[in-house]
């Protein structure tokens, strides 16, 4: 069995942090989201991994992969354009051949290993195994209807009356009959070829198609708030204690806190759980619960909670920071020159609540 990681797409809801980092890149606790991906397939026992680029980001998906501690065979396939899940298993199918193969979106968090699930695709003499979660409002995504034994019925698109509340993880199974149904769909309404429309052929085709329903938590991270929820809950379940770091007399760190080489704490408070990176300086501040603070950022005078931090950002002299998410390089400063100005430089699709 192979693998088939997709990290193409224009990752436009997380914008701007996705016009110069791929979304499949964006760090929950200090973590690529692709990185626990990966980490999902190694427990399976696969070696070789076929990762789906874009040619805006590819370089960069490269570069993430390359240090390899996973020990996979990699292949990077390029996909010029997003034309849908299933054109993407098109692209791959001379890399996939007549194996087997897991497919999984390069953005998705879940809670629990995938394991169980490849073991019952290679137990059942099935075509596609769909892996679904219940939802509270199905009609956001794709759903399926299935029969008490665990078999898909159908499939529907983001449906107006859902048949049911089971939506599809974006974590599928599929023998190679998958790429004979690709064969024969039509692109959609959105011009793209959709993995639910092929998985819909097998089903016509009288191919068994089975479900396994995900019992713990899945985060599709494509969103700030998802991201947050994404943040907090890793945290809240993997972050260990480890100080690393410098952390001087006038300052308390309490809980779980992860804190790099390098980080220095001073006259400043730090609440778990909380991850830190590498060289980063907490002056005179107050780090609250589930804020990840990325490599080389300055905190100063300032406080933090429910937040996080990418690489090299600056916050200074803010009474209060919460629940956002701030990008690489980035600036948030208080302007001590006149108090009721505000003096911003805000590029495209940025958000700003004060």
């Amino acid at each position: 069995m192979k693998a088939l990681v997709l990290c193409g797409g224009k990752g436009t809801r997380l914008r701007p942090l996705t016009y110069t980092l791929p979304k499949q890149l964006v760090p929950v606790a200090n973590r690529p989201i692709l990185h626990y991906v990966m980490d999902q397939i190694r427990d399976t026992g696969i070696a070789e991994v076929g990762v789906i680029i874009a040619p805006e980001t590819g370089e960069k998906i490269r570069e993430a992969l390359a240090p390899n501690p996973w020990g996979f065979r990699f292949e990077f396939i390029l996909q010029e354009e997003p034309r849908g899940l299933a054109h993407a298993v098109q692209v791959a199918e001379g890399f996939l051949g007549e194996e087997p193969f897991l497919m999984y979106l390069g953005d998705n968090l879940i809670g629990e290993s995938i394991v169980p699930f490849v073991e019952e695709f290679n137990r059942n003499d099935v075509e596609a195994m769909i892996l679904l979660k219940e939802v509270e409002d199905p009609r956001m995504f794709g759903v399926a209807a299935v029969d008490e034994a665990g078999s898909v019925r159908y499939l529907v698109e983001k449906p107006k009356e859902p048949p049911s509340n089971l939506a599809l993880v974006g974590i599928y199974l599929f023998s190679p009959a998958i790429h004979g149904a690709i064969a024969e769909i039509e692109p959609s309404w959105r011009g793209e070829l959709e993995i639910t429309d092929a998985i819909q052929r097998l089903l016509e085709r009288g191919r068994k198609v089975r479900s396994y329903i995900l019992k713990r938590w899945w985060l599709d991270t494509g969103k700030k708030d998802d991201l947050l929820e994404a943040n907090r809950v890793v945290l809240d379940e993997l972050v260990k204690e480890e100080l690393r770091g410098e952390v001087d007399g006038a300052s308390r760190v309490v809980g779980r806190v992860s804190m790099a080489e390098g980080v220095r704490v001073r006259g400043s408070t730090v609440r778990g759980p909380v991850v830190i990176g590498e060289g980063t300086v907490i002056e005179d501040a107050f780090i609250g619960p589930y804020t990840s603070i990325g490599r080389g950022c300055t905190i100063k005078n300032a406080a933090l909670e429910h937040s996080v931090i990418l690489d090299n950002a600056k916050v200074i002299d803010i009474e209060r920071l919460e629940d956002s998410v701030i990008g690489r390089n980035a600036l948030i400063s208080k302007c001590t020159r006149n108090g009721r100005a505000l003096r911003l430089m805000v590029g495209d699709d940025a958000e700003v609540l004060l």
